[in-house]
């Protein structure tokens, strides 16, 4: 979508071409007036991404942070592989936490199938404080098979990048980075938390990156305010 594209209004697009079985008259008026909305939400996701990829530089990054890999130690520049964007997530699994963040644990989880696609694009990084041995024993009881794993202990990117201290708690951080030679900078990173959370609501970004809400969102019960993920379930 170009500034130069004409749209039609949402309205004129809404012109479902097919009924479901047994809906009634008044079913339909207020699902095509949904279907308004849902065509213009899909636009307003794509100017805010149009406007967030025409942001202007990011700061440089102050220094190339050592890490300790599943392989040995690494540089950040090291994470870009063969690309010049790269994407860090923050993981709740800091080593004062007994267990991971369960909603950080699903989120990855979903991650997890989708990063084969993923890093045909764009780098990914999954980083915590705790020892590498401990991520990689986690990764390994759930399962996942594609993420790759950092650990952050040894150096400041949580503190600069996810606004931890090491006295506190962790963090949750989306952020992204370019690389043009030698020279890293930050492009994005998520700033919606507490602060900026509507009343009755958790925070959460936009898009949220979760993708058990938006399966929940499209339910009659929603995503609820008392439920949340876990890392175990009881057997049925």
């Amino acid at each position: 979508m170009t500034d130069s594209t004409v749209l039609r209004p949402a309205r004129e697009l809404a012109r479902p071409s097919r009924r479901f079985p047994g809906e009634s008259d008044e079913y339909r008026r207020a699902r095509t007036e949904l279907l308004v909305e849902e065509i213009e939400l899909r636009r307003h996701i794509e100017r805010v991404a149009a406007q967030r990829r025409a942001l202007p530089p990011g700061g440089e990054v102050p220094q190339d942070y050592r890490f300790e890999s599943e392989q040995g130690p690494v540089r950040l520049s090291d994470m870009f592989g063969q690309h010049d964007t790269l994407i860090t997530y923050n993981w709740m699994y800091g080593p004062k936490r007994a267990r991971s963040c369960p909603m950080c644990t699903s989120m990855l989880s979903a991650l997890d199938g989708e990063m084969p696609d993923i890093l045909q694009r764009v780098g990914f990084a999954v980083i915590a404080r705790s020892p590498i041995e401990r991520m990689i024993a986690f990764k390994r009881e759930r399962g996942w098979r594609f993420l790759k794993l950092y650990s952050s202990g040894g150096n400041d990117f949580n503190r600069d990048y996810a606004g931890e201290q090491t006295s506190d708690g962790d963090n949750a951080a989306f952020n992204v980075f370019t690389r043009s030679g030698s020279t890293m900078r930050h492009f994005w990173g998520d700033e919606m938390g507490m602060d900026s959370a509507d009343p009755g609501q958790d925070p959460r970004g936009a898009p949220d990156p979760m993708p058990l809400w938006t399966m929940l969102d499209l339910t009659p019960g929603g995503r609820g305010k008392d439920w949340y993920p876990e890392l175990e379930y009881p057997r049925r």
